[in-house]
């Protein structure tokens, strides 16, 4: 018997079902590029086994923060009593979980992210890195579970046109969300990135040729796509990305793209000045073992990239955050050999959410909170070296 991840077939089970009863699926996705080609895999892997998606929901994490928010709950509602999928998402969310759960929401996790010390009070939960899972590999991102949720609800009924594609996603965001390029996921992003010349998808035909650039090789055109899909950019809730990737006609893909290439030479601009004033504030404090800084002017959007910069530069974990009225919520990012979960967990009386992976997190703090999580978290630090 084919090894599977844990509960993989029961989460393939319980939709199948629900297609069959015409019940109401709602699909809520993480609004980076490993959420939404999760949601847009499930989404058509649904609607190829004859279903309909009653609703579909990415958080707005300016407004809202990262995973499943009360925000988006209530947005729901009305569509409860309903089959709720999380993807890329809700390992975390242990309010929000019971709260999905008392409004009529059967909830189906499916995460890669890090497990802290329990799980959500979720009907199924499809997550590698949960305890009793024996499946060997446990470095996917989001979009390569959801692959293989999709294999095990199509079964022989997998047109291999869809398959192809489906690698296609898989491959942009395994890479975007920097996933170690190993074992099963070395071999879906060649396979993958083999198709893309070629997609049918209007979007990737688009974007791939690109006049800016269409001269690039392979990977740095592939680099250069990633990046035009994670340029923040929302419509009537849905991301850029998620635009682009469904898009229908050739001429609807072509506007989304110029606009996001635009955006694209706007948001280096505006990262090159959050990094040139995260460094003058650095130069004049002591060095530490961490740099923690925010600001309520610091626009989200252009968090995780400066995180990844300015962490790659000095080599060490990087917190910034944007400070809300009454929360400060942000980002992570640190090199390899750090455990940024594991730092918040040791701090997570400080926190009301938190999560991700070792080398990438967010979290959400009450500003009354906020100098004691830095400080807890300098503190944790200082002691735990690589």
């Amino acid at each position: 018997m084919k090894m599977e991840i844990k509960n993989i077939g029961k989460a393939a089970e319980r939709i199948t079902r629900a297609v069959k009863k015409k019940e109401n699926i709602v699909i809520y996705g993480d609004a980076d590029l490993d959420g939404v080609t999760s949601v847009i895999i499930l989404q058509e892997a649904i609607q190829n086994l004859g279903g309909k998606i009653s609703a579909i929901y990415f958080p707005n994490r300016e407004a809202e923060g990262y995973g499943i928010t009360e925000t988006g709950l209530n947005f729901l509602k009305d569509k409860a009593p309903a089959l709720f999928v999380a993807v890329d998402c809700g390992i975390g969310n242990f309010k929000e979980i019971a709260k999905a759960g008392k409004m009529g929401f059967e909830t189906i996790i499916v995460d890669h992210h890090e497990v802290l010390d329990k799980l959500p009070k979720a009907k199924i939960i499809v997550d590698p890195k949960q305890k009793k899972d024996f499946y060997p590999f446990k470095g996917f991102a989001a979009v390569g579970i959801v692959f293989k949720l999709s294999e095990v609800l199509l079964k022989n009924q997998f047109p291999e046109i869809l398959r192809k594609n489906f690698l296609e996603l898989v491959a942009l965001a395994t890479i975007a969300d920097m996933m170690p390029q190993i074992h099963e996921n070395k071999l879906m992003i060649k396979e993958g990135l083999s198709y893309i010349k070629s997609s049918w998808r209007p979007g990737i035909q688009v974007l791939f040729n690109l006049r800016q650039i269409k001269s690039l090789d392979l990977i740095h055109r592939v680099y250069k796509i990633i990046s035009l899909l994670n340029v923040r950019d929302v419509e009537n809730g849905l991301p850029a990305a998620f635009r682009v990737l469904t898009a229908l006609e050739k001429k609807e893909a072509e506007k989304l793209a110029a606009r996001l290439y635009e955006k694209g030479i706007l948001r280096k601009e505006k990262t090159e000045e959050m990094i040139d004033e995260i460094e003058k504030r650095i130069s004049k404090k002591e060095a530490g073992p961490v740099i923690f800084e925010g600001d309520s002017d610091w626009e989200e959007a252009f968090l995780g990239i400066s995180e990844s910069i300015i962490s790659q530069k000095y080599d060490k974990p990087v917190f910034l955050y944007k400070k809300l009225e009454k929360e400060s919520q942000g980002g992570i990012r640190a090199p390899s050999g750090f455990n940024v979960v594991e730092a918040m967990k040791t701090c997570s009386k400080y926190l009301l959410t938190y999560g991700g992976h070792p080398q990438a997190a967010g979290f959400r703090v009450k500003n009354e909170d906020l100098n004691k999580f830095k400080e807890c978290i300098i503190k944790y630090f200082a002691r735990k070296k690589r």
